[in-house]
């Protein structure tokens, strides 16, 4: 059997002519009088391909193809219409119909229609398979752009080893985190406890409540007895979060315990064993902020034993479709609205933007595509104007803007000015000024404190 096929049509005659003559072919063919019939048909038969009239009476082959989609069901559709609706055919493609025939038809178009869209639907689900599988990467971590190679071969050797202290740096938004439970879910600690901790979210004192614990009575709302933690944790991964905000006091007790593998509750007087690996990720630069003195020296030797630096996403755009694929089928499943794909000259804009905000940055503008584009293939017009227009933000070989003089620059001073350039432009708003300048708010300020800049 070629496939089921859901034959609606509100008028009898046609039902059982083109159901006859598509089993006479080789396929299943499921009759449904109306659009809710054929919703229920297609669900449960599974069907292969829906061919449906539009004008019917309880529910229209219109209604019937959103509400298939907003199902989440991408079953290809053939529409067939009446001489002279044609612009309802179209607006019906438009919703995610693979072809229309016009009525009156010969039956033979139908057949060699059916097979043109099966085929292309076969063709696409195939292309999905091997973009499945080439979602090489590690763990949940999805790529294989050349620039993570290195990173893997570390990532692999760390499986048969337990590394006290792992650093994970890199702009905002590129996936620190999702790295840092691969590294556990693979490494040797993986059947014990992970647990995370934002260390940019919480006061000092509460930051060293939830690491340490505190014993009864160590501060005003400390009616009882808590575990940290470290204590939590027993045996498996602690993550530290965004820790170039940890407080400098708490940055001492770190310390201490990652040294004497030690450490003791708020409050308190024993000293309990630290066994637990620590992971920390941060998307400032580190080395910077110890020459500011705004991070211990010490702890950032102490934590750098394995330092992964993890790449951003305007460094790997070859894996942004699969990246694109992958939220794709997340968010249509969780926001029950899903898209088709995304069509080549959108996908070309796509991969030509700086992202700034990284694969964060992909995955919320995906979320805002599935919400709001009219339609099921997302087209270059559907894309946000930053996207849209952007010039991209390549090497320097692709189109650098800039030639460098014979007599060379001041390249602080450039720097300088491009920054003056852009937060003069946005009136100094800082979110716009980064997207001006292809990088993220975190590395503006950094590059504003650096040069001293402030809003007069």
């Amino acid at each position: 059997m070629k496939g089921t096929i859901v034959v609606c049509d509100d008028e009898e005659l046609i039902r059982w002519s083109l159901c006859a003559h598509l089993e006479q072919e080789g396929y299943k063919a499921i009759p449904a009088e109306n659009g809710k019939q054929a919703l229920e048909a297609v669900t449960e038969h599974g069907a292969s391909l829906l061919l449906t009239d539009l004008k019917m009476p309880v529910m229209d082959g219109l209604t019937t193809i959103r509400e298939l989609r907003r199902m989440g069901s991408m079953v290809p559709v053939v529409v067939l219409t009446a001489h002279g609706a044609v612009d309802s055919a179209i607006e019906a493609t438009q919703l995610g119909a693979a072809d229309y025939l016009q009525k009156p038809f010969d039956v033979r178009e139908v057949t060699v229609a059916i097979e043109r869209v099966m085929a292309h639907a076969q063709l696409k689900s195939e292309v999905h398979y091997l973009r499945r599988r080439e979602r090489d990467g590690y763990g949940e971590f999805v790529g294989a752009a050349p620039v993570l190679r290195p990173l893997f071969d570390v990532l692999k050797r760390l499986e048969s080893v337990e590394a006290p202290t792992v650093l994970l740096t890199g702009e905002s938004g590129t996936g620190k985190d999702v790295l840092a439970r691969a590294i556990h879910a693979k490494g040797p600690r993986s059947d014990k406890p992970f647990v995370a901790i934002d260390c940019a979210s919480l006061p000092e004192l509460l930051i060293e409540s939830e690491l340490f614990g505190h014993e009864r009575g160590a501060f005003t709302d400390a009616k009882s007895l808590k575990q940290g933690l470290f204590e939590i944790a027993e045996g498996g991964i602690v993550f530290l979060d965004e820790i170039g905000e940890l407080p400098l006091g708490t940055q001492s007790k770190l310390l201490r315990a990652l040294e004497d593998r030690t450490f003791k509750r708020v409050g308190g007087i024993r000293r309990y064993p630290l066994n637990v690996g620590i992971f920390a990720a941060t998307n400032r630069d580190l080395k910077a902020e110890v020459e500011a003195g705004r991070f211990r020296e010490d702890l950032y030797f102490r934590l750098h034993v394995i330092h992964i630096q993890v790449p951003p996403l305007r460094d790997r755009r070859g894996d942004l479709p699969a990246l694109v694929d992958i939220f794709l089928e997340q968010l249509g499943r969780r926001l029950g609205r899903a898209l088709e794909g995304i069509d080549g000259e959108a996908m070309e804009r796509l991969q030509a933007y700086g992202w700034p905000g990284n694969v964060r940055e992909l995955r919320n503008t995906l979320e805002r595509l599935v919400l709001l584009a009219p339609e099921p293939i997302v087209r270059v017009e559907h894309l946000p104007a930053e996207i849209r227009f952007s010039r991209g933000s390549g090497p320097v070989a692709e189109g650098c803007p800039f030639t460098l003089p014979d007599d060379g620059v001041d390249l602080e001073a450039v720097e300088r000015g491009l920054l003056l350039q852009a937060l003069e432009r946005t009136g100094w708003n800082q979110s716009a000024s980064a997207r001006l300048l292809g990088i993220s708010r975190y590395a503006l300020r950094y590059r504003m404190e650096k040069h001293d800049l402030k809003r007069a």
